[in-house]
């Protein structure tokens, strides 16, 4: 049987209450949003979406808890792509940190080719960002948005979100959070922070299926951000441009309805297990396997070398050993599922010294067990000694 290490692409398996959500709205309802004529199946389906809206607002510390300001959208990367090409304009400079996923870096370099200037900021060879860092850019002219991933995808580094969000504050700022690996594993509340956008997706620390995201506004940034997505919303159906108004704005067509149905059974399923309980488990099953790792010869681990400060996500290297050769290795002889690479985060991989072959990552999840963490330790172990 497969032992599933690759968390931090997506989590697996997920409660069994979504895959079960998921089937009911296919089989029992499957009607649209908006697009009917009132029937139960037609309100069933309304109750649905703007429950999972509502439940969202709460669950990320909405803008006056108003399930309006928040939009669904396929992914962290629609989400990303939304907010900067709604809102960057040509003269307009944006500020990202050296720890940035592809979902960011590439859509900004785009727009940097139209007349946006990207300046990004160096973080430490842990892939810390120092708020200082920040403090000393936002005193320059013209700064019109940072964008920040929350947590790093390629070696956990978690980011001060506070403190920054506090400087961009300051300096009348927006600040974008890409809070792909961070939700549904730490607390959030985009309000308290004043975020002009919270970014997320439903696949990963969320628990929910693959191709449903969204994004959380501050109403006043969602004004001044144009869409660019135009056609049926199922809302004022007379008018041949697309409606201003929130959500309606930015969700033209038929969104992926099961994907919402699957999101909102995880989102329940999540506050009644509870994200503190979840936290506790996954940073232990991440010092268990973090300890391993360490022990091993040759090891070369990216990020920080404790529990502190990160998320179970661990980017390793081994001495003169190919990390795609490793993962094959540990696939096709022990079962145990990792992702070697550059992981969409190029950037990411030069801070850290890994550029450009990468690393071996290994992220454990709520249903990993202590027996598959030491399970992949031997296996590491083994391999290492051949």
């Amino acid at each position: 049987m497969a032992i599933y290490m690759n968390n931090g692409a997506t989590t697996w398996p997920k409660p069994e209450c979504v895959a079960r959500a998921m089937s009911d709205f296919l089989t029992g309802c499957g009607a649209n949003l908006a697009r009917g004529s009132a029937s139960k199946r037609d309100m069933g389906t309304l109750d649905l979406v703007f429950s999972c809206r509502e439940l969202l607002a709460s669950f990320f510390g909405g803008w006056e808890g108003d399930a309006r300001y928040v939009n669904f959208t396929a992914s962290v990367t629609e989400s990303l792509n939304v907010v900067f090409k709604g809102y960057l304009k040509p003269g307009m400079k944006v500020l990202i940190s050296s720890m940035e996923h592809n979902a960011v870096v590439r859509p900004l370099r785009r727009l940097e080719t139209m007349g946006v200037s990207v300046d990004v900021l160096p973080c430490d060879e842990e892939g810390f960002l120092h708020p200082s860092t920040v403090a000393k850019a936002l005193s320059g002219p013209g700064i019109s948005m940072v964008a920040l991933s929350h947590c790093s995808n390629v070696c956990g580094t978690i980011q001060d979100l506070d403190s920054i969000a506090a400087l961009c504050r300051e300096a009348g700022v927006p600040l974008v959070a890409d809070c792909a690996q961070t939700a549904g594993i730490l607390p959030l509340n985009a309000e308290k922070l004043g975020l002009a956008a919270l970014c997320f997706t439903g696949h990963k620390g969320l628990l929910g299926p693959q191709g449903i995201g969204g994004i959380l506004w501050k109403p006043d940034f969602a004004e001044k951000t144009d869409w660019f997505v135009e056609g049926g919303t199922g809302s004022f159906s007379h008018l041949e441009l697309q409606p201003d108004t929130l959500p309606d704005k930015f969700e033209a067509g038929t969104p992926n309805l099961p994907g919402i149905a699957g999101l909102f059974a995880a989102l329940e399923w999540i506050g009644e297990t509870g994200m503190e309980n979840i936290r506790r488990r996954e940073e232990a099953l991440g010092a268990l396997l973090l300890e391993g790792l360490l022990s091993l010869p040759g090891v070369q681990l990216s990020g920080r070398k404790t529990m502190d400060g990160r998320l179970p996500v661990f980017a390793v290297n081994f001495r003169d050993r190919d990390n795609g050769v490793l993962a094959a290795k540990l696939s096709d002889e022990w079962g145990i599922e990792t992702r070697p690479g550059l992981h969409c985060a190029p950037l990411a991989h030069k801070t850290l010294g890994t550029f450009p072959g990468g690393a071996l990552r290994i992220s454990p999840g709520w249903f990993t067990t202590v027996e598959e963490v030491q399970k992949t330790v031997d296996a590491l172990k083994e391999i290492l000694s051949t």
